[in-house]
């Protein structure tokens, strides 16, 4: 893995900070998969669809979505 930087709203960048660590393991986990369907020359509705198969594929299920996905 590389580290980028991208820049986000402070209050996402505050709740990243503030998180568990295995919770930022995910967060992070879902980033790099959205940037990388996102990246190629792709439908929205397959890259929603890649996305869903590659982390259930890698153990989050939607219940574990959901709650990275809800407003804090």
């Amino acid at each position: 893995m590389e580290n980028i930087t991208i820049q986000v709203d402070p209050e996402i960048a505050k709740a990243y900070r503030e998180a568990e660590p295995e919770k930022q393991q995910n967060v992070l986990l879902i980033c790099n998969l959205l940037l990388q369907e996102l990246l190629k020359d792709t439908s929205f509705e397959e890259i929603v669809e890649q996305i869903r198969q590659e982390t259930e594929e890698n153990g989050l299920t939607p219940e574990i979505l959901q709650e990275l996905l809800k407003d804090e």
